[in-house]
């Protein structure tokens, strides 16, 4: 007799108040999450959307913010020509900054990999964001400085040029005046009368103070009274007694000469011979044929000095601006590409090195491609941050410049608050800054959302 299988028992229906506990339990987490995003979202509807929504209903108002214009700051807004060329700095600001911060990063982050102290490099480089962007504006404004003894790059161009050009000794020395000496018009002095072979000449100058006399000058030579046939000399001196005394136009025993000073003889318009004064200030030319000769000192004797180039003038500001910008965020950029290329898979290199192919054509067709998301990122980001960039542009750049260095954020401040007192058009101007931020925020966003996935 077989034995019947055992009868399962039936599991009764839910409870009857499980379902309603379940939903209770989810509707308090949510209020418990809520009660912990609450005063972020204060903090985020006080500090961005409640500015923005005032600043966009402000831009329909005048000046004094009791009359509705409309559109009329927007219309104003396109026709000021301090807000286009904003517009036109911001525009070079967008198309420059991020490519030449993307292109950096990325070299720099491709070459610190094959660096032996990688990690020390990479923090001095990344070491100028803990800078300030005021700090950091401050240091460019001195080291852009025009003086050479102030501005360390003008100081640099400057050794540079005189290295190779050579400079003046004498660019405050004049002849003295009534003594057979005129000036020319590029700044020479030529003899007014002209001389033949066999005779001399005197150059008295002033206007070189005692201190800045070269070294090794000494006493100046006594003029002769005639030359050797075929030959003409002089003295070229600086014609200034020390404690006064002394004859004017005559080299007195006190006096020093001037030497280095380069002489030429002139004939029919053209220079056919050419000397350098000695440490008496003397000097000769031999060989001369007969007839009349203008001698004169030409105008490089006395140039101005060399003071380098104006990294704040009109022309160079904005580049000049923008240097420093990469300055601070190079290593930003380097650090973040770095991370990405460490994330590389490291097969896909290893089987291009075996297959033959160089360091360049892996960079090329591998690398790059592969750190396209990355580089993306960085880009927009980068774009993002030079569209509200003002600390540099307002510290650097000299109150002459302002306005040839001007900016989107820098115009918005100035217009509302430095002197403009017409918040209605700052305002537009803000909100056109936002609408232009926007789209670059959103494809940022979602480039994010993309690589989580």
């Amino acid at each position: 007799m077989t034995a019947s299988p055992p009868v399962k028992e039936q599991a009764g229906p839910p409870a009857a108040g499980a379902a309603p506990t379940g939903r209770r339990a989810r509707r308090r987490g949510r209020a418990v999450a809520l009660l912990f995003v609450f005063p972020a979202l204060l903090l985020l509807g006080a500090l961005v959307v409640y500015p923005v929504l005032f600043s966009v209903g402000r831009s329909f108002f005048d000046a004094s913010g009791t009359r509705f214009v409309g559109g009329g700051n927007y219309t104003e807004m396109f026709r000021d020509p301090a807000t286009l060329k904003a517009i036109r700095n911001t525009a070079v600001w967008v198309v420059v900054a991020p490519a030449l911060l993307t292109g950096l990063g990325l070299v720099l982050a491709v070459l610190v990999e094959k660096v032996r102290w990688a990690t020390a490099f990479k923090l001095l480089l990344f070491m100028p964001m803990a800078v300030s962007f005021l700090a950091a504006g401050i240091v460019f404004r001195l080291a852009y400085d025009e003086d050479p003894d102030k501005g360390v790059l003008d100081a640099a161009v400057v050794a540079v040029h005189d290295t190779f050009e050579g400079t003046s000794s004498y660019p405050s020395a004049r002849a003295r005046e009534g003594q057979g000496v005129t000036q020319g018009h590029d700044g020479s002095y030529a003899t007014t009368a002209t001389v033949s072979p066999g005779h001399s000449v005197t150059f008295p100058m002033v206007g070189v103070l005692p201190g800045d006399l070269p070294e090794g000058a000494a006493p100046a030579a006594a003029a002769p009274r005639a030359a050797a046939a075929g030959e003409l000399r002089g003295v070229v001196w600086l014609d200034f007694t020390p404690g006064g005394g002394g004859r004017q136009g005559r080299a007195d025993p006190r006096e020093s000469g001037l030497p280095g000073m380069k002489v030429e003889a002139v004939r029919g318009g053209g220079t056919v011979a050419s000397t350098t004064t000695a440490a008496d200030g003397s000097f000769r030319f031999t060989g001369l044929r007969t007839g009349p000769y203008t001698l004169r000192l030409p105008g490089s004797n006395f140039a101005p000095p060399y003071q380098g180039v104006s990294w704040l003038g009109p022309a160079l500001v904005t580049p000049a601006i923008i240097g420093a910008y990469l300055w601070i965020w190079t290593g930003f950029a380097m650090v973040l590409i770095g991370a990405g290329l460490a994330a590389l898979p490291r097969d896909a290199l290893e089987a291009a090195r075996i297959d033959g192919a160089n360091e360049w054509q892996i960079f090329r067709r591998i690398t790059v491609p592969l750190l396209a998301p990355v580089l993306t990122v960085v880009l927009v980001t980068l774009v993002i941050n030079v569209m509200k960039v003002f600390d540099l542009v307002y510290v650097i750049a000299p109150g002459p410049v302002q306005e040839d260095a001007t900016v989107l954020a820098t115009q918005m401040w100035l217009v509302s608050f430095g002197g403009g007192n017409d918040q209605g058009l700052g305002s537009a101007l803000g909100v056109l800054l936002l609408l232009l931020v926007v789209p670059a925020m959103v494809l940022n966003v979602r480039r994010f959302r993309r690589s989580q996935r």
